[in-house]
């Protein structure tokens, strides 16, 4: 796969590592701004059964 897309990328060794590095910006930005707070309620991590004894 990333073989595939680093074919596909225009320019040089450079360029492609500049724009590669630009996509997985994009990437972790898209994860951490919708992908996390959409997932973030349907995880268990609110359910602690630590009791008080």
């Amino acid at each position: 796969m990333y073989g595939w897309i680093w074919r596909h990328l225009p320019g040089n060794a450079w360029v492609k590592a500049l724009i590669s590095l630009a996509l997985a910006l994009l990437v972790v930005y898209v994860l951490f701004q919708y992908v996390f707070p959409w997932a973030e309620p349907l995880l268990p991590f609110n359910d602690v059964t630590v009791n008080d004894q």
